[in-house]
């Protein structure tokens, strides 16, 4: 398999072929989502085909989504802060190193708790439009956090309308020192 195509973007690296890459988080284009937080999925033009992955790096009060479950698995690692998971209905406390497997039909969302932010590791199975695909569903617990739809839907524009009215059309942004900690 030979070396996918890499190029510099206005917002950082993307990749826009087939094959093998290496690209660091901090050179990656990101994309800021207001009060959804800032992630890299290291995606250029293609999406990956089988796997969805992201660092998403959620100041406090920031979530990762509206409250929902879907037809793929998913799986949440902690890297950095401390985070609330509503599963179910009922709120969890994580924190650094934390991992959260999420079934499929599980419903679930994150949220950066209190005065710190967070880092979370997210890897998701591609095939959400297969047997229903994503639900966003209603909570009293993730409404808290404003992170629940008034009446359920299976449609994003919907399930996120009021945040993304506020949003610029392109939400694609550079990597911004301190987003991610230092390595050694």
């Amino acid at each position: 398999m030979a070396e996918a195509p890499v190029r510099m973007s206005k917002n950082g690296l993307v990749v826009d072929g087939e094959g093998w890459f290496v690209i660091n988080a901090r050179e990656s284009r990101w994309k800021s989502e207001g009060p959804l937080g800032s992630y890299c999925n290291f995606e250029g033009k293609r999406r990956f085909p089988h796997f969805g992955i992201n660092i998403s790096v959620l100041e406090p009060g920031e979530r990762m989504g509206m409250y929902h479950r879907e037809q793929a698995q998913e799986a949440f690692l902690v890297l950095a802060g401390e985070c609330t998971l509503i599963v179910e209905g009922k709120e969890r406390r994580l924190v650094a190193w934390d991992f959260f497997y999420c079934a499929p039909e599980t419903e679930h969302i994150i949220v950066a708790s209190g005065g710190q932010s967070a880092i979370v590791l997210a890897v998701g199975a591609r095939g959400r439009g297969v047997g229903g695909g994503i639900v966003y569903t209603v909570s009293k617990a993730a409404a808290r956090y404003g992170a629940s739809v008034v009446r359920e839907t299976t449609e994003p524009a919907v399930a996120y309308a009021k945040v993304f009215a506020s949003l610029p059309r392109s939400r694609f942004v550079k990597y911004r020192p301190g987003w991610l900690p230092k390595s050694d």
